[in-house]
């Protein structure tokens, strides 16, 4: 795993919930999100390929104010412990890239708070 201090972009801290490719794994969180990439964290093991690409539907918290929007991301690392599994990604684009960069800006100002 990289560490914070190690990243390009900042990772900001998220309560948001998310859904890879639409599919049902049990409850998924946005642990942190930066510009260029993201933290999933499930309550259950699951099984992605290394390398390989991703649609991950983003839903904000409510008191973000901002919809739900979608990222497509490659996978970087993944690390399971039988309970859960926390998988890094790397952003390669938003298609609905303004809700995107106004959640980022919420988590960034939310930070700073």
């Amino acid at each position: 795993m990289m560490l914070s201090e190690n990243r390009k972009n900042k990772r900001y801290r998220s309560i948001a919930k998310a859904k890879i490719n639409g599919a049902d794994y049990g409850e998924i969180l946005l642990k942190d999100l930066s510009i260029t990439g993201c933290c999933l964290e499930s309550t259950v093991y699951i099984d992605m390929n290394p390398n390989a690409r991703y649609k991950i539907e983003i839903i904000p918290e409510a008191t973000a104010g901002i919809g739900k929007f979608e990222l497509i991301a490659e996978s970087k690392w993944i690390h399971g412990d039988g309970y859960s599994t926390e998988f890094g990604f790397s952003i390669l684009e938003s298609p609905k890239g303004k809700l995107f960069q106004r959640y980022v800006d919420y988590l960034a100002w939310r930070a700073e708070s």
